[in-house]
């Protein structure tokens, strides 16, 4: 896998992350989620097109590639395998986005922050990027997190949307350490 689209996959986990711990000017209370280890599925689109998710990407790989490439997600804190990846939020990872030590210029504002469901607008100047998400939270359980985001490298313009969705599996995450954030 092209070093950039191991990059999109990592930064997709720790955007998601950020949505769900997305820190404000005070500290927000963490989502109403359980810690634990917790199957996730991302559908993404950029400029209109559906990407491929890591387990088609991971058909095309040959043996040894693919070791690579779930080695170094699981050393990230991302588990391959199965109906989309397996992620460990633990309390620590769901009350600081580890996302906020990378993009230090980002900020999120919330317009609605419910036990159910959460809107905000983040804004990374520094990094030109922009978007717009909604977490709901079906039950402590079950979430789904959609986003839409405009990035600008020089005079590129990369338009993308996400719906995450992630049902809780157990309160052990077994070998799979926390979600690491940085690529």
């Amino acid at each position: 896998m092209p070093p950039h689209a191991l990059r999109a996959l990592i930064t997709a986990f720790a955007i998601a992350s950020a949505l769900l711990a997305a820190q404000a000017q005070t500290t927000p209370p963490p989502p109403p989620i359980k810690p634990g280890l917790w199957q996730v599925h991302i559908d993404r689109e950029v400029n209109g097109q559906k990407m491929p998710d890591a387990s088609e990407r991971m058909k095309n790989m040959s043996p040894e590639k693919r070791a690579q490439f779930e080695a170094m997600m699981k050393q990230h804190g991302v588990g391959t395998g199965g109906a989309g990846s397996q992620v460990c939020y633990t309390r620590a990872t769901l009350e600081h986005s580890p996302w906020a030590d990378i993009q230090t210029d980002c900020k999120a504002t919330f317009s609605t922050r419910t036990s159910s469901a959460w809107k905000w607008h983040t804004s990374c100047p520094k990094s030109g990027y922009e978007s717009d998400g909604e977490a709901i939270f079906r039950d402590p359980e079950n979430y789904t997190v959609k986003s839409s985001s405009v990035s600008k490298m020089g005079d590129k313009v990369r338009n993308s949307s996400t719906t995450m969705t992630g049902k809780w599996q157990s309160s052990d995450c077994g070998g799979l350490k926390p979600l690491d954030a940085k690529p």
